[in-house]
């Protein structure tokens, strides 16, 4: 270095050392594991193929606190001779929807389409009837569109339990604190249910495929329009997180909206700085973040600064972008004025708006709460669902646009906590239900093979009754029949995680049946 001046020598070596220090003195088990698995995605990236300039897009949907997918979707037929439907109402009681209210789906059953397998495992050749919630009829609109699908009786497991024997004798090793709000949620999330949360499985994803896909990235791969998250944590800090929220960046607050305030031309920074209170404050505020510093902390902070104002200005570009293609977005999202309607619109502009951002494959977040639901449970669930079916329709909508047609390129998928008991938590219209295990999850998208169930439909009976798969007593918590791990396999590898890489993702998928490969698990629903 022979033209570098003393001062830079100091803060090179300066640098070196704080790195060096700080990464001995954290370098323990974990810090050895977290390495290890660091480097398997970095060798699943470069065995991941050249960059590839087709863009997609994964939407997280969390629904957090456990949704009671038992009345998400529910037999509907008559229960003197469908099995499904009797248990059903003998089970849920007080929680029981009427089957006249149900929005019936047109799964397929006969010819001329193939027979659903959903059932083969549960109930033999019977085909119940099913239907979704009163309030939710834009799924059945969805689902019959060929534009949806639901995932049957999937949840977290370490490994598969083969029936409740299983599960009663232990067996089989189970996850971590069953029934936790906090536990089960970030194992959904990180899909790895034996080991505390280090990562989530978006957040890997991410980090193997960024550099194939992204080279000309402006922004994070990861967007959260629900603040920080266990799903898109990554293991080394590769592809960080980045929030927004249904308005867009998060901007610096006292200068007014877009910085209305403090730029001559409202959110243009080059317009320069108007001669008032803000505008000064903010010209003195970025002249500030431009001066370099010898303390390591201060400099760090201010590049993380400098980023964070950077990337609002591409968020900022990208939607100018969206509202330039014509998209009526308010339009399309008028019946979903909503905390989730308001998070899907914001992702529907910023994949309008994809190109300033620079990726070519994106990992998004959405959350809404309350669905746990231990009391008021019918009309509560009730508004939720009504929620739920009307941000998903609008977000199709807006997908399918014309002057967008970007569903094809989009796959949205659902995960919660765990789903209810199967019984109610007493015996007056104001109860709820418990927390519980396996649940039904919703796929949506152009590449959905839609208009089917997957995964196996569970009997809905409880306690020791022939045929339950009740995990102990009689409260209806049914164990899983597929796992989060095989779940979110199926989408990593339409998302571009080939099969040598996806155990660099997923630790856990080879304890199960492939679902790439074999058709036991009954997963191809992309």
């Amino acid at each position: 270095m022979p033209n570098m001046k003393k001062h830079q020598k100091e803060d090179l070596r300066s640098r070196r050392d704080f790195l060096r220090q700080s990464t001995c003195a954290s370098l323990g088990v974990s810090g050895l594991v977290n390495a290890l698995t660091q480097m398997r995605l970095m060798t699943a990236a470069c065995a991941a193929g050249n960059t590839s300039s087709d863009y997609k897009a994964i939407v997280c949907l969390f629904l957090a606190g456990g949704n009671d997918a038992h009345n998400m979707l529910v037999p509907m037929g008559d229960p003197a001779s469908d099995e499904a439907r009797n248990d059903y109402e003998a089970a849920r009681g007080i929680l029981a929807l009427d089957r006249a209210t149900l929005h019936a789906l047109n799964v397929p059953v006969g010819v001329p389409d193939t027979p659903t397998k959903a059932f083969e495992k549960h109930y033999g050749s019977v085909f119940p009837e099913i239907g979704v919630h009163p309030n939710a009829q834009p799924l059945a609109t969805l689902f019959d569109a060929g534009d949806l699908a639901f995932v049957c009786n999937c949840g977290t497991l370490a490994y598969p339990i083969p029936d409740r024997a299983a599960f009663i004798n232990k067996t089989v090793p189970v996850p971590h604190q069953l029934f936790s709000h906090s536990d089960q949620q970030t194992q959904w999330q990180s899909s790895i249910a034996d080991k505390p949360l280090s990562s989530g499985w978006g957040g890997r994803a991410a980090e193997m495929l960024n550099a194939s896909y992204n080279p000309n990235s402006k922004v994070s791969m990861s967007v959260s329009l629900s603040g920080i998250n266990s799903f898109q944590v990554g293991t080394a800090g590769g592809v960080t997180q980045y929030a927004v929220t249904p308005e867009g960046a998060v901007s610096l607050s006292g200068y007014g909206d877009n910085y209305e305030n403090a730029y001559n031309v409202t959110g243009d920074p080059a317009s320069g700085y108007k001669n008032t209170n803000p505008g000064r404050r903010l010209k003195a505020f970025e002249d500030i973040m431009k001066l370099t510093h010898e303390n390591l902390l201060e400099d760090q902070y201010n590049k993380i600064v400098e980023r964070a104002r950077d990337t609002e200005g591409v968020i900022g570009a990208s939607l100018t972008a969206a509202a330039s293609a014509g998209v009526d977005f308010d339009n399309h999202f008028t019946g979903a004025q909503t905390a989730l309607g308001d998070q899907l619109k914001m992702v529907s502009r910023l994949i309008a708006g994809c190109t300033p951002l620079g990726n070519n494959r994106q990992v998004f977040f959405v959350q809404v709460n309350g669905y746990d639901t231990h009391q008021s449970s019918l009309n509560d669930h009730a508004n939720l669902m009504g929620e739920l079916s009307n941000a998903l329709l609008a977000f199709r909508n807006t997908l399918k646009d014309p002057l967008m047609d970007a569903f094809e390129d989009v796959v949205t998928f659902s995960a919660s906590d765990f789903a209810r008991t199967l019984t109610p938590n007493g015996v007056t219209t104001a109860e709820g239900s418990d927390h519980a295990w396996g649940s039904h999850a919703i796929v949506m998208g152009g590449p959905v093979n839609g208009r089917n169930l997957y995964g196996h439909y569970p009997p809905l009976k409880t306690g020791d009754t022939t045929g339950s798969i009740d995990s102990h007593r009689s409260r209806g918590r049914l164990i899983p029949d597929s796992s989060v791990d095989q779940y979110s396999a199926v989408i990593a590898n339409w998302f571009g995680v080939d099969s040598n890489s996806m155990e660099a993702l997923l630790p856990n998928i080879p304890r199960f049946d492939d679902p790439l490969t074999t058709s036991t698990p009954n997963l191809n629903f992309l």
